[in-house]
């Protein structure tokens, strides 16, 4: 019964609208970014907005993080009540990622997707190497700049198998089904016939984007080798089914993310709260982003 009131909820909720509320200045340590449900409540990026995961057609939703182009690492803070959308920070400041020549920042509108998660209890057959204890990370290559909290249907194209720091990390290839694109890309073949450069340039970002701060390339299953659509596929639906065991109190880690939700009823976290209740402060403007993070490196 707990299952079909979930994907029954999933339905329901995947023809609504989403917000974002921001409090704080963007690029310092007090910048959320939080969901706001249809209802006006407060809700969480990583368990509250439904997958909504079409096999056939293969479509899921996104939610995006770091519009292309830009610096700054945001990511779902899976620490935070309510799983707010936060920049990184490593040693205490601010994670801004290199300028990886010829391109300005991320070269992707880059997000996750929600109701996944990779656990890092579970080795993975093909690879050998265990979950990185996120929600699969989505590279969305569509014409549009997206914007930070921005959630819309994509079509799932393929996936990279990045290996981070001995984490699995799991790239999907994805385009916003309402790309004037999308309807000539169905499998990531399509996209080196019709985006020339893309993959490589997807390739060649992944291994060096860490290589400025003085760290190695990184590696990658299957011989760096791009998948199709339909493995992309099954790889979310692995996820997915991590994350239902997770938001179900079924995972055993040392250090748990945060579970708490406002739609999943029956759940351990499962705890409405008024958006008040949560969000502390009103948006402020941008902070300054420091002059550094504009110099170009040559990898």
């Amino acid at each position: 019964m707990a299952e079909q009131r979930l994907s029954l909820l999933s339905r329901q909720l995947s023809k609504q609208n989403y917000s974002t509320v921001q409090s704080g200045a963007k690029y310092t340590n007090d910048f959320k970014a939080y969901c706001k449900l249809p209802n006006g409540e407060i809700g969480s990026y990583f368990h509250d907005i439904p997958i909504n995961l079409n096999p056939e057609k293969k479509t899921v939703n996104v939610l995006i993080e770091i519009p292309r182009w830009s610096n700054a690492k945001f990511e779902i803070n899976k620490d935070i009540p309510f799983n707010p959308i936060t920049q990184d920070t490593k040693k205490g400041k601010l994670r801004f990622v290199k300028n990886i020549f010829p391109y300005k920042g991320y070269m992707h509108n880059y997000g996750a997707i929600p109701q996944t998660w990779d656990d890092p209890t579970v080795t993975d057959k093909d690879t050998g190497f265990k979950g990185d204890n996120d929600p699969i990370d989505i590279c969305e290559i569509g014409s549009k700049v997206a914007d930070l909290g921005d959630l819309f249907e994509a079509k799932v194209l393929g996936c990279l198998a990045l290996i981070d720091d001995g984490e699995l990390d799991w790239k999907v290839i994805a385009i916003n089904t309402e790309d004037e694109l999308a309807s000539e890309l169905n499998d990531i073949d399509d996209v080196k016939e019709k985006c020339p450069g893309l993959l490589e340039g997807t390739f060649k970002w992944f291994r060096d984007y860490k290589v400025p701060d003085g760290k190695p390339t990184n590696e990658f299953g299957f011989s760096g080798k791009f998948l199709n659509s339909e493995k992309a596929v099954e790889v979310i639906q692995e996820s997915h089914k991590s994350w239902d065991k997770l938001i179900k109190g079924n995972a055993e880690l040392e250090k748990m993310p945060l579970l708490q939700n406002a739609t999943l009823t029956g759940t351990p976290g499962h705890a409405p709260q008024p958006l008040s209740e949560i969000v502390q402060g009103s948006a402020l403007p941008d902070a300054q982003i420091p002059s550094s993070v504009d110099k170009s490196y040559f990898v």
